[in-house]
């Protein structure tokens, strides 16, 4: 199991992030593949890399971000899958080839197109959720213990602590009898010269 670092990041971190993540944009990839990339290369976890890339880093790189987009629409013009979100998609596929579209050219571009991104996004979209609800589990269930040792310690230390009060109060009460049988058992006597003289009955 390795171990995630929770530290600060450091600059060069930062840039490694931004390099993946970019080249990630211009390869067509996913911004998730990237951060298990660099979580790999960081010994830190996807969802931390992640985060530093939405909150801190990507805002420096916008210009970098909207370069690495126009780069990957050349690509996938060179290639014959621009715009492939889009609901026209097909039409531009066919403005590009010149030809004629037919329902089965159709049909095959939108299942080679599926075939190609949405699929593999939603399997590692799911697959990253699925491992975080596993840890998230982890972490409940590790947490529901130590509560229930807590409650348990809790108990002890309670029960301890009457049972403390109790002797406390039974050693008061027993000191007071004795002392009332002292008392009780003292007795004074007037010796000759006038003075009282305490005698044990």
């Amino acid at each position: 199991m390795t171990i995630t670092r929770q530290d600060a990041w450091t600059q060069d971190e930062d840039v490694l992030l931004a390099e993946v993540v970019l080249r990630h944009i211009r390869e067509g990839g996913t911004q998730l593949s990237a951060f298990e990339e660099v979580g790999k290369a960081l010994s830190r976890t996807a969802a931390a890399c992640g985060f530093r890339w939405n909150s801190c880093v990507r805002k420096q790189y916008q210009s970098g971000i909207e370069l690495a987009k126009k780069q990957r629409k050349q690509l996938r013009k060179k290639i014959g899958v621009h715009a492939a979100t889009l609901p026209n998609s097909v039409k531009t596929l066919s403005e590009d080839r010149n030809d004629n579209l037919t329902l089965e050219d159709v049909i095959c571009f939108l299942e080679k197109l599926k075939d190609t991104t949405s699929d593999k996004v939603d399997h590692d979209e799911k697959s990253q959720l699925y491992e975080e609800i596993d840890q998230l589990k982890c972490e409940i269930e590790k947490l529901q213990n130590e509560n229930e040792s807590l409650k348990k310690q809790l108990e002890l230390t309670e029960g301890d602590y009457k049972a403390l009060i109790e002797i406390m109060e039974r050693a008061r009460k027993m000191v007071v009898l004795q002392e009332d049988e002292r008392s009780k058992n003292v007795k004074f006597q007037m010796e000759t010269n006038g003075n009282l003289e305490r005698m044990e009955k």
